[in-house]
Order: structure tokens, then C-alpha cells, then sequence
């Protein structure tokens, strides 16, 4: 199972990613004591019968994973906010996108912890393909309030796969958390 929200969020990032998503919009927000978190793209979505069918584990489509007999991301979403007593919304529609939602209250003794938001950035940002990924973080107590894109920080630093924009770019990233 996952340990951290982080990697619940890079999991579903990487979803968005092999769904064809060229635009995909993420999501972190404490506020109000809750953590709200929320994936939305525009890949290839999916029809009502698949909707119903993601969060059973013993479901996938095959096609995504070939030898792969399971499909635990979205399953062990549900299971951990169910088990802090949070919301989840699931919606899509095929070939215009997914759109999914997760809050834990912030205090719940289960929630998980949020994780490295840093690395799961530079961790998301990383994907091979061509898609644009813009990340809205906001923290009310830290009074953190900004947003990040993919395109904004490769135009910046360049490729990243070079060793040296890598670095620069974890140290912004984590710049924004201080």
C-alpha cells in the first residue's frame, strides 16, 4: 500500500499521463483543516462501465499493463479515505477526461502523511511524453499559495534528463515549500 499522499498523486499523475492526457491540472489544498486533492485531464476518459469498474481491484483493462492481473491505484485511494472517514468523486467522459477528487481530514489519526511535495513534483514533471502538467499548491496555515508548470520550468532549466537542471529544479521546488 502507499505511505504517503505523494504517492497516491504520482501514481494518479502517471494514470492521467497514459491516457493520453496532454494537459493534466493537480491539485493540493489545506485548508479549513482538510486536505483536498484533486487530478484533473483531458486524456482519453472512460466510458460508464469502466468508471464503475476502477475501484475494484481486481480490475484493469489490459491494455495499459499487459501482465498486470490488478489495478490497485484507485482502489487504494478509496480505501484510505474511506478509512478516515473523507470524501472521493470519480467523474469522466470518453474523449474529454477524468476529473478526480480526494480529501482527508487533515487531523484524522489514518490520513497518511502528505509526503515530499517537492519530489513528487520534479518525480511528475519527469514523465516521458508531451503533456502539460500545472500544479496549484495552497496551504492556509503556512500561507502558501502558488502555482507550477511543466512547461514553465523546462523553458527555464532546459531538458530534464540533464543532471545539473535536476538539481536546480529540486532546489525551486522546494523554495516554494519553505
Amino acid at each position: 500500500m502507499h505511505y504517503t499522499v505523494c504517492d497516491f498523486l504520482l501514481d494518479l499523475v502517471q494514470n492521467s499521463i497514459e491516457a493520453a492526457a496532454n494537459r493534466i491540472q493537480l491539485s493540493i489544498i489545506e485548508e479549513d483543516g482538510q486536505l483536498r486533492l484533486t487530478i484533473e485531464d483531458n486524456g482519453k476518459g472512460m466510458d460508464e462501465t469502466t468508471l464503475q469498474r476502477v475501484q475494484d481491484p481486481f480490475f484493469t483493462d489490459g491494455i495499459k499493463h499487459r501482465r498486470r492481473k490488478v489495478g490497485l491505484g484507485i482502489p487504494f485511494v478509496v480505501q484510505a479515505v474511506e478509512q478516515t472517514g473523507g470524501d472521493f468523486t470519480l467523474s469522466s467522459q470518453t474523449g474529454k477526461g477524468t476529473i478526480l477528487s480526494f480529501t482527508f481530514p487533515a487531523g484524522h489519526l489514518d490520513t497518511p502523511p502528505l509526503g515530499d511535495l517537492p519530489g513528487l513534483f520534479l518525480s511528475a514533471f519527469c514523465f516521458d511524453g508531451d503533456y502539460e502538467l500545472i500544479i496549484r499548491r495552497r496551504n492556509q496555515e503556512r500561507e502558501l499559495d502558488y502555482s507550477l508548470s511543466r512547461s514553465e520550468l523546462h523553458a527555464v532549466l532546459g531538458d530534464f534528463t540533464d543532471a545539473g537542471a535536476l538539481v536546480l529544479a529540486r532546489q525551486y521546488l522546494e523554495s516554494q515549500e519553505a
